[in-house]
């Protein structure tokens, strides 16, 4: 059996590889982080479908078993572009379907906020899937494009990031629960948290999305049966700021590959 393939433009992803390996311990995990073309969220439709194109075919390549996209950006134009991106037959779990069939089955009624990159909140994926699903639930939607860079130079935790967090969610208004539509932002969650005096739910996807993955791996017989080796992480870019994440998501003794995809 292959590796579980995981990737995200940037450190985001991790929170959702961390979740899958804490879910499965004994299966190898695969991180690709497009370090090299981060955020998703400002790029063109046509640039993420190219950058999507690359990277299952190295998924492929490394025999990944099942592929997660953990950005919410590129999860947003694969359910809409999948008929021209192949995936060579690898199943594919995306971050947003999950995280709307959690969200209706929890909330009937109210108002559900999100918060996520433009190209995310441009899409209005969520706001209408979860229509689909459930027409009375009232969706309010904000693109927060600084969150993500802010995270990927590190900038969490301090005043700067409570001035940026505070300023958004502002514009947001009063909502009964609020989904992080990017994967980044559960790294700014006891912000987030702190802003609505710790009395609004937030919905996030690592631990979802792994329960998603672990649910898939059980019913189609994919669990690892042998010992898989060490966890592996590739970046399009090295950047020292990954590098010091993702140690602190799965410890100092990991080792990261520049990988560019493209070339």
């Amino acid at each position: 059996m292959g590796p579980i393939g995981v990737f995200d433009s940037g450190v985001g992803g991790l929170t959702v590889a961390k979740g899958i390996k804490d879910l499965l311990p004994d299966e190898q995990v695969l991180y690709f982080g497009d370090t090299a073309h981060l955020p998703y969220g400002d790029k063109s439709r046509d640039s993420i479908v190219g950058y999507l194109i690359n990277i299952f075919k190295f998924m492929h390549e490394m025999n990944c078993k099942l592929v997660v996209i953990a950005c919410n950006s590129a999860s947003s134009v694969y359910d809409l572009d999948k008929s021209i991106i192949p995936v060579y037959n690898m199943p594919v779990i995306d971050v947003i379907s999950p995280v709307v069939r959690k969200t209706v089955d929890e909330f009937r009624s109210g108002t559900i906020g999100v918060i996520g990159t433009r190209r995310t909140i441009e899409s209005a994926i969520y706001k209408l899937s979860i229509s689909d699903l459930n027409p009375g639930l009232i969706v309010k939607e904000l693109a927060t494009p600084l969150l993500a860079p802010m995270i990927e130079d590190g900038f969490i935790h301090n005043k700067i990031a409570k001035a940026v967090i505070d300023d958004y969610l502002s514009q947001l208004g009063k909502v009964d629960s609020l989904i992080l539509g990017c994967t980044h932002y559960p790294l700014i969650r006891q912000e987030i948290e702190a802003y609505y005096d710790h009395k609004t739910p937030l919905i996030d996807a690592p631990k979802i999305i792994a329960a998603e993955v672990k649910k898939y791996i059980n019913t189609n017989n994919l669990r690892q049966k042998s010992d898989p080796g060490p966890d592996q992480f590739y970046v399009s870019d090295f950047t020292k700021t990954f590098e010091e994440t993702a140690k602190q998501f799965f410890g100092s003794e990991i080792r990261l590959n520049e990988l560019k995809l493209n070339e």
